[in-house]
């Protein structure tokens, strides 16, 4: 599957038009990830942004020194490690690949700095984002209400 058609199934950058989908699509490189390989490190500034073309990561929150949970995880055209495009550019959980995963993978601030210099695509690439953080969201509260109820 071509970068392009990655990026058009990615919610994150679904909304763009094909002139902006060609900008975007010049500032990633494809990374396949071997199973077991940590991506993001919570509590880690900087890094980068990726889209997965097919495979799957578990998303783990480090709740402390010896104790971390997998909360989520990410598959085929989802996006993860989207904090390294937002101030303070710190990453929020830790991202294991489970299996060989492939990932078109962009520096996260050039994001953010096109975001900044071209409002058309950021504003679109935000909404995108927006969407996918309220998705994550609602999953992490479908699950407390699982574990609660329980109780």
């Amino acid at each position: 599957m071509d970068k392009l058609e990655v990026l058009r199934k990615c919610d994150m950058f679904r909304a763009l038009d094909e002139k902006q989908l060609k900008v975007v699509e010049k500032m990633c490189t494809t990374e396949v990830l071997e199973p077991g390989a940590i991506v993001c490190k919570q509590e880690v500034v900087g890094g980068k942004l990726y889209v997965i073309e097919e495979g799957l990561v578990g998303i783990i929150l480090e709740v402390g020194p010896l104790s971390q949970r997998q909360v989520q995880s990410a598959s085929n055209f989802e996006v993860f490690g989207w904090s390294s495009m937002i101030e303070p550019f710190t990453c929020t959980a830790t991202v294991k690949a489970i299996e060989k995963t492939k990932v078109l993978a962009f520096e996260g601030q050039e994001v953010h700095g096109l975001c900044v210099s071209n409002p058309a695509i950021g504003c679109r690439v935000h909404s995108g984002l927006a969407r996918v953080i309220a998705e994550r969201l609602r999953h992490a509260y479908n699950q407390l209400l699982g574990v609660t109820s329980q109780i």
